[in-house]
């Protein structure tokens, strides 16, 4: 079906239309709990076919939103995630694809045991229900969320960012075609059909129809939904991230390293944000890192120390160990030794991704044990936090927080269960 732009704008109207959306969501949240996994995978295998058919269309929507964009004069890093071109766009038919080949987690059991009187008792994997995404201007989220959802039985209300308007819709048409084609509602992935942002604020209100609420972006975004909800929320927050090149770290290593996890793309949340170097080898090594750094084009903001050693880099401020550019900028200090390395990143990070790079397993292990971020890594680039390189085909986000998930939030993260008991006759004493 074709997705037109809402034209009200009163709060009246609004309300309207999304409590249209939340019955819409609800009554295809329980045609798909009940959809074969067959279903499913032929919904998703379909939509991967139409984006691959609709990719002109995509592109034309694609450039509405740029020129929209760049009429907002939104800086270039946040370009670079609104736009579409043929690599991206088989890249988020192939990740549809992908979704599609993962084990369906409805109905998998978690754990079965009996009871001495004879009962027999399962825990069992079922859908939340219905998912309120509200993320920025990254089209191919979209299709993230879409899929994932759909794959994990849930309804999906979606809710772009305003600059990818045009590029969310023509890609949730593709899933649309995908749902008729197998069978299922279209109502199952729905797009808020407005750029007015009271519709944000309707969502996070609608406990009668939304079951989760699953917020991507900036500060900002999440601090207003965590404060707004009256739904449970599960945060993906921003990715204060931190490379920490170990006394024991192997120098080439380092160096490809700490370049891939800042400059592959500045604009994702796993780049890194924050070098740390151990005082120990900050003189041999930090030289090299730092000159491949601004050969890339990387702009480096130093402690006192780090300049001593790279004297054209500029003074890192307080503020600086806190801030997730999402730019080609890169603060650096140098540590004394692991485990000012941790209380560094346990202070100033976000808990999202963090990286050691050495050759000491001890240290290592110590690192992994310590650093409270919900992804760590040893000798491995921080741009690796992404559910397609964790097998689960694409993510919804990365949850920051302890309850329900953590992590990359994929199709199994997007699951609650129930407890089926089996018995014989038993009646309790």
């Amino acid at each position: 079906m074709a997705i037109l732009e809402f034209d009200r704008t009163d709060d009246a109207g609004i309300a309207e239309m999304m409590t249209g959306l939340g019955k819409a969501a609800r009554a295809a949240s329980a045609a798909l709990a009940l959809a074969t996994t067959e279903q499913k995978d032929a919904a998703l295998t379909n939509a991967a076919a139409e984006i691959r058919k609709a990719l002109p269309e995509i592109l034309a929507a694609n450039e509405k939103d740029l020129a929209f964009a760049r009429e907002k004069d939104v800086r270039e890093s946040l370009m670079d995630r609104l736009k579409l071109d043929e690599g991206r766009i088989e890249a988020i038919a192939k990740g549809i694809e992908d979704v599609a080949a993962l084990p369906d987690p409805i109905g998998g059991v978690m754990a079965e045991w009996e009871r001495p009187n004879g009962l027999k008792i399962a825990r069992v994997r079922v859908p939340l229900g219905v998912i309120g995404i509200i993320y920025e201007s990254r089209p191919n989220v979209t299709a993230d969320a879409g899929s994932l959802c759909l794959k994990s039985g849930n309804a999906a209300i979606l809710r772009g960012g305003s600059e990818s308007f045009h590029s969310s819709n023509a890609l949730v048409e593709c899933l649309h075609r995908g749902l008729k084609a197998a069978g299922l509602p279209e109502a199952a992935v729905q797009l808020v059909p407005t750029r007015d942002r009271a519709a944000v604020g309707a969502l996070l209100t609608m406990t009668d129809s939304v079951d989760i609420i699953v917020p991507r972006g900036g500060k900002s975004l999440i601090e207003r939904v965590q404060k707004e909800s009256r739904i449970p929320v599960i945060a993906h927050l921003d990715g204060v991230n931190h490379v920490y090149v170990d006394g024991a770290a192997n120098p080439e290593m380092a160096r490809e390293i700490v370049l891939n996890s800042k400059m592959r793309r500045t604009s994702v949340c796993g780049a890194a944000e924050t070098l740390l170097v151990d005082r120990k080898i900050a003189e041999t090594q930090l030289p090299g890192i730092a000159a491949a750094l601004s050969g890339a084009g990387c702009a480096l903001k130093g402690d006192a120390a780090a300049r001593k050693i790279v004297p054209d880099m500029q003074q890192a401020t307080e503020e600086d160990w806190s801030t997730e550019y999402l730019d080609a900028i890169l603060s650096v200090r140098v540590v004394d030794g692991l485990d000012a390395a941790i209380d560094h990143i346990n202070r100033y990070g976000s808990h999202h991704t963090d990286s050691i790079v050495t050759g000491d397993a001890a240290a290592a292990a110590r690192f992994a044990a310590r650093v409270d971020s919900a992804i760590v890594l040893h000798n491995a680039s921080t741009q690796f936090a992404d559910g397609g390189e964790f097998g689960m085909g694409a993510e919804i986000g990365i949850s920051t927080g302890k309850m329900h998930a953590r992590g990359p939030v994929g199709a199994e993260q997007l699951t609650s269960f129930k407890y089926v008991v089996t018995g014989t006759g038993q009646t309790r004493p």
